[in-house]
């Protein structure tokens, strides 16, 4: 059997685009959406994030700016061999995604998010304050089980879902802070953008991509209906894999 969690590395035209992770997960969970770009043509990257694919003690002490790095440096491996390059992410990897193509305009040619949050609501807000630096339980509580597992609807990529079954808190605290910076870097962000959310997400709050909307000035958002958080791999991939492809054949043209 083929390691869920082993990158896509496919070498297509001169359209190049890099395809991130979330938080806790690995390429598995974009894998269906790569592999869709990969059948256009693209170019196509799916780094593993600092930490990740490994174990939960490694993600518990990586800073987010390993992240950050990291998906700088697969853009730059693909820019030096592609005429344009564009950064997809699910979660984590759209925030990611979003900051480095504020940060980065020389780079980044488009940018697609996938269910990206800017805060956290519910239980997963409250643990993430509750557990963070200065909060109830700040350094008492090393790690939070995922209650319920993959945020899917989809059963069998629930079943199939290689993403760790735990939530290091200080790793959860580095995400946390990373969601203001990114807030804060949106109105720089000059690249087209494209935003995908489903209006069932339990894990990040589907107003996070209207706000995200009303702060980037060229961003397009479409909601899903069926949809859970992992939009790459739920019910309706074929439609997101559809959306994201026709976004970079129009502005990696």
């Amino acid at each position: 059997m083929s390691d869920p969690h082993a990158p896509i590395d496919h070498q297509g035209d001169d359209r190049g685009v890099v395809v991130v992770h979330g938080f806790t997960s690995s390429p598995q969970s974009v894998r269906p959406l790569a592999e869709a770009l990969v059948a256009r043509g693209f170019t196509v990257h799916t780094p593993v994030l600092p930490g990740h694919a490994t174990t939960v003690e490694d993600l518990d002490v990586t800073p987010r700016t390993a992240w950050q790095a990291a998906v700088e440096a697969s853009a730059e491996r693909l820019a030096a061999r592609c005429r344009k390059v564009a950064v997809i992410g699910q979660s984590l990897g759209g925030l990611l995604a979003m900051e480095l193509a504020a940060r980065r305009p020389d780079l980044v040619a488009a940018v697609a998010s996938l269910a990206a949050p800017l805060w956290l609501d519910g239980l997963a807000g409250k643990a993430a304050r509750w557990t963070a630096p200065g909060g109830a339980f700040g350094g008492h509580l090393h790690r939070l089980p995922k209650l319920g597992g993959a945020d899917v609807f989809d059963a069998e990529a629930k079943r199939a879902d290689a993403s760790y079954q735990w939530i290091p808190t200080r790793a959860l605290a580095e995400l946390t802070a990373f969601m203001p910076e990114v807030e804060a870097a949106l109105t720089s962000l000059r690249a087209p953008l494209l935003l995908l959310h489903g209006v069932n997400d339990h894990t990040a709050p589907v107003g996070s991509a209207a706000r995200i909307q009303a702060l980037a000035p060229h961003a397009a958002l479409r909601l899903l209906e069926r949809s859970y958080h992992l939009l790459a791999v739920d019910v309706e991939r074929e439609l997101v894999a559809a959306v994201v492809g026709d976004f970079l054949t129009t502005h990696l043209a």
